[in-house]
C-alpha cells in the first residue's frame, strides 16, 4: 500500500483538529470539510486546504457521501479519516472508499458491520466464549417469547437498540407491567434515530461500571491493547468524565479483560484502533456491552498514560505498515483523567447552554492537555454535539491527578455560556469518586441539581460588588470564573 501524502479529515470541531495536528507532525498535508457555519473554525483555518460541503444540517454536509468523495478527488487526497461520530461507524461509506480507490483510516467494512450491529456483535462473541449479560442473544421477534426470557433472568431488564448508541433506544424496565411499554417506546426511538427498529433485551446489571480496552490491530496479524479506561460518570448515558487506567481493576482481572479484548478483535479481523466496551458488576464480573470500530472521545487518557499517538498509529496501519509496538513495550504510566466541557448547564438537567464564547481562556501547565475545536469569539450552535473542550490531565498516580484537574477547572475560564466545569469539580470532591467507589449511577445516586445552585447570601454578595465595580470602572467587562454560577459577574450577566 503506498504511502499516506494527504488526508482529508471527514469530520469537525476538536476531532478534526486533532487528526490535523498529527498528519503535521508525520509531514501529511490535510483537508478539512465544513460546513457553512463551520467556515471559520479551527480546523478549516489550521487544515492546509478545505472545501465546502453544505449547510448546517448534517444531513446535508457532514453525513453525506457523495460530498466527501468529491472533495477528496477535487483536492486530491490519497485518504480520509473519519473522526468519531458522522461516518466514522458507517459500513457504506468504508465501502465506497474501498471502491473508489480511496484509504479509510479504520477498519475493514466488514468488522464495521458485525461490529456495528448490537446482536450480530452479542453472537459473534458468544461464540469466541466472551461473556455477555444474560438475555435474548439475537433480535427480538417475539414479545411474548422475550416477556418468558425477561421473567427467567429477572428484572430490571435494560431493552436496547439493535444499530443504537449514545442512549437512544434505551429503556430500563422495573416491573413487568412495563415491559411491553417499554418495548414499543424503545423501537419508536431506534427507528427515529436509526432507521432500523430491532431490539433485544439484556439483565440490568447491579452497580455497573463501564470499563472498555483500547485496541490497536496491524494488517499483519498483530493486535494489541493499549490498556483500559473507567467511563462510569455519565448523564444520559453519555461519558462526561474518563480516567485511565480503571482504578476498579486488578492485575489479574485487567489482564483476563485485555485478553477477551483481543479475542473479539481477532474475531471480527479487526484492523486499525478499536474500543471493546465492557460492564463489570459489583461482584467483579465482566460482560461485553459493545465494540466501537473508530477512535473514542476519550482517547486522549490512554495517550498519556501510554505515550502513544494513536492518531499516528492509525495512519501508519492504514499505510500497511506493522505496528510500531508489541504487548511488551507498552507499560501503564502514572494516571490520567479527562473532562468533558460540555456547553450545558448541570444546574437545569444538563440542558444545552449554547452561545457565544465571549471568553475561552484555557488552563495551562505540565500535565494539562485541552482539546478544543472553538475559540474565543465563535459560537458554540445548536446545530452539533455541545462540546467546548476535552480537558485532560495526567498525574503520578490517581491522587495527584485528581488534585491536578481541580486546579485546571478552576483556572478554566469561559463566558458566554454555562458548562459542565461546576459539575466536574463537584464530581472530583465527592467521595464515592476520591475513592473509586462509584458506578453508572454516580448522577442518579449522589447529584442534584440544586447541589449547584447560588445560595442566597452569594447573590446578595454578588450584587453588591457588581453595583460597586460598575460605579467604579464606566468601561467594565463581566467576568465569568470557571463558568461557574457562584461567580459574580456571571450571576449578574445572566439576570440583567
Amino acid at each position: 500500500m503506498p504511502e499516506i501524502k494527504k488526508v482529508l479529515v471527514a469530520n469537525r470541531g476538536e476531532i478534526a483538529l486533532r487528526v490535523i495536528h498529527s498528519c503535521k507532525e508525520l509531514g501529511i498535508k490535510t483537508v478539512a470539510v465544513y460546513s457553512r457555519p463551520d467556515a471559520a473554525s479551527p480546523h478549516v483555518l489550521h487544515a492546509d486546504e478545505s472545501v465546502f460541503i453544505g449547510e448546517a444540517a448534517s444531513s446535508e454536509s457532514y453525513l453525506v457521501i457523495d460530498k466527501i468523495i468529491d472533495a477528496v478527488k477535487q483536492t486530491g487526497a490519497d485518504a480520509v479519516h473519519p473522526g468519531y461520530g458522522f461516518l466514522s461507524e458507517n459500513a457504506s461509506f468504508a465501502e465506497r472508499c474501498e471502491k473508489e480507490g480511496i484509504i479509510f483510516i479504520g477498519p475493514k467494512p466488514h468488522a464495521i458491520t458485525v461490529m456495528g450491529d448490537k446482536t450480530a456483535a452479542r453472537e459473534l462473541v458468544t461464540q469466541l466464549g466472551i461473556p455477555t449479560p444474560p438475555g435474548l442473544k439475537s433480535e427480538l421477534k417475539d414479545i411474548e417469547e422475550a416477556s418468558r426470557v425477561a421473567d427467567e433472568i429477572g428484572y430490571p431488564i435494560l431493552v436496547k437498540a439493535a444499530a443504537g448508541g449514545g442512549g437512544k433506544g434505551m429503556r430500563i424496565v422495573h416491573k413487568k407491567d412495563e415491559f411491553e411499554s417499554s418495548i414499543k417506546a424503545a423501537k419508536s426511538e431506534a427507528k427515529n434515530a436509526f432507521g432500523d427498529d430491532r431490539i433485544y433485551i439484556e439483565k440490568y446489571l447491579e452497580e455497573p461500571r463501564h470499563v472498555e480496552f483500547q485496541i490497536m490491530a496491524d494488517t499483519h496479524g498483530n493486535v494489541v491493547h493499549v490498556f483500559d479506561r473507567e467511563c462510569s460518570v455519565q448523564r444520559r448515558h453519555q461519558k462526561v468524565i474518563e480516567e485511565a487506567p480503571c482504578p476498579l481493576l486488578t492485575p489479574e482481572l485487567r489482564e483476563k479483560m485485555a485478553e477477551a479484548a483481543i479475542k473479539a478483535a481477532k474475531g471480527c479481523d479487526y484492523v486499525g484502533a478499536g474500543t471493546i466496551e465492557f460492564l463489570v458488576d459489583k461482584h467483579l464480573d465482566f460482560y461485553f456491552l459493545e465494540m466501537n470500530t473508530r477512535l473514542q472521545v476519550e482517547h486522549p487518557v490512554t495517550e498519556m498514560i501510554s505515550g502513544v499517538d494513536l492518531v499516528a498509529t492509525q495512519i501508519l496501519v492504514a499505510e500497511g505498515k506493522e505496528l510500531p509496538f508489541t504487548q511488551e513495550d507498552l507499560a501503564i504510566n502514572g494516571h490520567s483523567i479527562e473532562c468533558r466541557i460540555y456547553a450545558e448547564d448541570p444546574a437545569n438537567n444538563f440542558l444545552p447552554s449554547t452561545g457565544m464564547l465571549h471568553k475561552h481562556r484555557v488552563p495551562t501547565g505540565d500535565g494539562i492537555r485541552v482539546d478544543s475545536g472553538v475559540e474565543e469569539g465563535q459560537e458554540v450552535t445548536i446545530n452539533y454535539d455541545p462540546m467546548i473542550s476535552k480537558l485532560t490531565v495526567h498525574g503520578k498516580d490517581r491522587k495527584a491527578a485528581i488534585h491536578k484537574m481541580l486546579r485546571a477547572l478552576e483556572e478554566y475560564e469561559i463566558a458566554g455560556c454555562r458548562t459542565t466545569i461546576p459539575f466536574c469539580e463537584y464530581t472530583l470532591k465527592h467521595p464515592a469518586f476520591v475513592e473509586a467507589k462509584y458506578d453508572t449511577h454516580f448522577v442518579k445516586d449522589h447529584f442534584t441539581e440544586e447541589t449547584l445552585a447560588p445560595k442566597t447570601e452569594d447573590n446578595v454578595v454578588a450584587l453588591a460588588a457588581v453595583l460597586l465595580r460598575k460605579q467604579q470602572e464606566s468601561d467594565s467587562k463581566p467576568k465569568v470564573l470557571n463558568g461557574s454560577v457562584n461567580a459574580e459577574s456571571e450571576w449578574w450577566r445572566q439576570r440583567r
